[in-house]
């Protein structure tokens, strides 16, 4: 049974830094491409950031640039870096295998950009 548990979120400042974790349990990890979705208020979940198994990395516009999506296979945990951050990154963010799977949606981490 695949859990993700997404943490790290919190309230920042325009143009301040917020790194996420995704910890993941009963999957093998190494071997799956993994994926970072955010959802902002009233809108629907959209993806934002990718890694593939090679490190190979893919980004939304929006982030190119600010965002950094790693992984370390030793503690099965993908990380999003996030640099300054924006009022439009305001978001509950996610995470999730690819391709996603709906069983593996977790809480979330609330993130809160203030102008």
């Amino acid at each position: 049974q695949g859990q993700l548990v997404e943490s790290g979120g919190g309230l920042v400042q325009a143009g301040e830094s917020l790194r996420l974790s995704c910890a993941t349990s009963g999957i093998h990890f190494s071997v799956r491409a993994m994926a970072w979705y955010r959802q902002p208020p009233e809108s629907q979940r959209a993806l934002i950031a990718q890694i593939e198994t090679d490190g190979t990395t893919w980004y939304t516009d929006s982030v190119k640039g600010r965002f950094t999506v790693s992984r370390d296979n030793a503690k099965n945990t993908m990380y999003l870096q996030m640099n300054n951050l924006k009022p439009e990154d305001t978001a509950v963010y996610y995470c999730n295998v690819v391709p996603w799977r709906n069983d593996f949606w977790g809480q979330g981490t609330q993130v809160t950009v203030s102008s």
